[in-house]
Formats: structure tokens, sequence, C-alpha cells
């Protein structure tokens, strides 16, 4: 078990120092000649100044990723490893016969260990984006959103255990049938209520203010046969200098959001043209057909999980004190497998994600009848977050489910060219 232990930090210090070897010295950033000197190429609408900003930030936040993506493996293996998993439910067990009650003591300790192993990440990630200027909050409302997170992640994992677990304990060998069934109508639940029950716990909503966008914003809508009555915006300035908009919900609770920075950071006709873009997710299904490739990809997701547990108790079950899915223990076992499986999907969902960002821009510029103003609002939109434009390949396939502004930027200077 020493052994095992010893290896296992090394082999994270070693991942380590390959990916800061890529990051800063292996990955070619540079971008194509082609598209030098073009409405694409950074320098042509960053400054110096920012321009090396962008460089440092993109580097180090990318390095915070690829050093986050392992701490949580490493953190519920070595839980199991260690017999702090079987100790949390020994313990629980201890302070109440109900098992209700011991799922949600189980609960609330492994997700208070893991949010404590990981926050010095998280922290620095805050006083990253907070000395580059994206961040403007106070750490002491950082630290309120991290404990009204903390405690929304405990109530909806304890009604997720418990139901989970009365699943796996009820039917042992087609549990995973049964969790995957109640899943579908759980998410579209959590759809319906996020704009109006867990959105609000952190930031504060109104309706749009400008009246006269409003009516251009809802006028698009109209075109694109979206029923919507009213556009909401969001005070994100008191957190971020970042930009965006989103359209959010399910049924009667979609609304169409924007964040105030954009308001205050782009021309009215770039406005209109990012709103379009959302639009464009409605008209197009991108929704409905992300929701139904989520649950075909969760069955087959639900069955590798429970085939992948079911060998690992059979083989190391004695070693680990797990004996059976049913105990809480295996908790760790699961959220470690649904982070690999979830990790391994993640190159495919980013490229679908990606096609659909772009055929989401085509859409808008057809609806707007305009690219130049896209140009604009995504040069504004790397300014305000020190985007990379042209990111490793390894950083893309991973990270982003839109396309880099690189290819966005250029693909809209084509079109006008074109037009022209």
């Amino acid at each position: 078990m020493k052994k095992i232990l010893i290896g296992t930090i090394v082999g994270y210090v070693l991942y380590a120092l390959v990916m800061a070897y890529y990051l800063w010295f292996g990955a070619d950033t540079s971008l194509p000649a082609d598209l030098v000197g073009t409405k694409a190429d950074p320098r042509t609408f960053l400054s110096s100044k920012e321009m090396l900003l962008v460089e440092e930030y993109s580097k180090i936040r990318n390095m915070m990723y690829f050093l986050s993506l392992p701490f949580d493996w490493v953190l519920y293996f070595l839980l199991i490893l260690l017999g702090g998993a079987q100790a949390i439910q020994a313990w629980s067990e201890k302070v109440t016969r109900y098992s209700w009650l011991q799922g949600g003591i189980y609960v609330f300790w492994l997700t208070l260990f893991v949010t404590l192993a990981s926050f010095p990440l998280s922290y620095i990630r805050f006083v990253l984006s907070k000395s580059y200027n994206i961040t403007v909050q106070p750490f002491a409302g950082w630290m309120r959103d991290q404990l009204v997170g903390f405690w929304e992640g405990i109530f909806l994992m304890w009604l997720v255990v418990m139901v989970l677990y009365y699943l796996i304990r009820r039917f042992e060998k087609k549990w995973w049938v049964a969790a995957w069934a109640l899943f579908i109508p759980f998410v579209f639940f959590l759809m319906y209520i996020q704009p109006v029950v867990i959105d609000p716990l952190y930031n504060d909503f109104t309706e749009l203010q400008d009246k006269e966008l409003e009516e251009k914003i809802l006028g698009l809508a109209a075109e694109s046969d979206i029923a919507a009555d009213r556009v909401y915006e969001v005070n994100m300035s008191e957190k971020t200098n970042s930009i965006n908009a989103y359209v959010t919900g399910v049924g009667g609770n979609s609304r169409i959001v924007l964040w105030d920075t954009l308001l205050t950071r782009l021309k009215e006709e770039e406005i209109l043209f990012i709103m379009a873009h959302e639009m464009g997710h409605f008209v197009m299904n991108h929704v409905v057909v992300g929701i139904s490739g989520y649950i075909v990809f969760s069955f087959f997701a639900f069955y590798l999980i429970h085939w992948c547990a079911a060998r690992v108790i059979s083989k190391w079950g004695e070693a680990i004190k797990i004996t059976r899915l049913g105990q809480f223990s295996s908790l760790p076992l699961l959220l470690l497998l649904l982070s690999l499986v979830l990790f391994l999907a993640s190159p495919i969902t980013n490229a679908i994600s990606r096609h659909q960002e772009h055929t989401a821009d085509v859409y808008a510029i057809e609806l707007t009848g305009d690219a130049a103003p896209a140009i604009g609002a995504f040069q504004e939109i790397t300014r305000s977050s020190l985007s990379e434009v042209h990111p490793p390949a390894l950083v893309k396939f991973l990270r982003y489910t839109h396309p880099p502004m690189v290819d966005r930027i250029a693909y809209l200077e084509k079109y006008l060219e074109e037009e022209e």
C-alpha cells in the first residue's frame, strides 16, 4: 500500500511536469501564416500589453486546468485505498441506525473532505483571475458563492445518493437501468427550476432596463418563431469583467439572459448578433439534441459504471473493505468512475458543442444580415476575458466547447469577403 501511495504521488508530480513543459515549450500556438495580419490576428486588435497578458494568463489557466483534472481522481482513489471511505461509513453507522441519515452524514463528510482538499486550487484560480482583472469580486463574496455551492451540492447529492443506493440494494444487477430511467426526469426537473430557484442564489436577475434594446431583441425572437415576452439582465459586473449571454431553462421557465457587462462593453449591433447566436441554438434544437444525446450517452455510462464497479469489488473488494456496492463506502468509487467516464467522453461532446456553436454563428449572420458586428463582438470578448485566440491542440481537444476565436473570426472575415 505504501508503494501504491508513493507511486500515485510521484505519478501526479511527473504528470504536472510533463504538462508544464507542453504548455510553456512544446505546444504550437503560432497563428497560421494565411491569417497573419487579418482580423483574426490578435495583434490587429490587442495592444502589446494585452497580448502579453493573454499569453501569460492562458498558460497559467491551462496549467491550473491540467493540475485539477486528475486531482479528484487521486482524492477518491486515496480515500478508498487508505480506508477513509470505510471510516466515514463506520462513523455514520455509529451516529444513527437510519439509512437516510447515514447517507446524509456520508455525503456531508465526503463533500467536506473533497472541498477542503480542492480549496487551495480553487483559491489560486480566484487569485489568478483577480490579479489579471478578470474577476472583480471581493473575497467575501467569492466565499459566499463557495458556501452556497457547497450546501447546494450536499442537498442535491443527498437526494441522488438516497435514491441511487435504494435502487442498488433493491435491484442488485439491474439498478443501473432503474437509475437511468429516473435520471431523465431529474435532469428535466433541474433544468426547469434552475432559472427561478438555483441561479438567483448566486446573482440578481431583473428585466432588461433598456426597453428599446429589449424590443429589438424580441423582434429577432419573433423572426425566429421564439415565444418570448421579456429579456433579463444579471448583475455580473459585481463579479467579473467578462461578457456573456445565454438562454436557459425549459418550458415556461425559459429565459433570455444578458450579463450587464455585455450591455456596457458591446455596441447595440454586436449585442443583437450575440442574441441572434443564442436564438440559433433554440431554432436548431441544439438543447433538444444535446439532451437526447446525453440521455443516450447516460444509458451506456450507467452500465459502464455498474460493470467497472462490479469488477473492482470482485477483484479487490476484500483489500479495500468494500464487499458490496450497496455500502455507502462505495460512493467514492462510483464518483471516481463517473468522473473518468465523463472525461473520456469529453473530446466527443466538446467537438459536437463546437459544431453547434459554429452553426449558431452562421444562423446569427443570416438572421441579422451582417457579419461585421460579430467580429467586433468576438474581439471584445477576447479582450475582456483575456481569451487565447489560438490555443494548443490538446487544450482545444479537452477544454473548448466553443470554436477558438481564430476560427470564428476567420470564418466571419471570409464570409464578408465573399459577400463583397
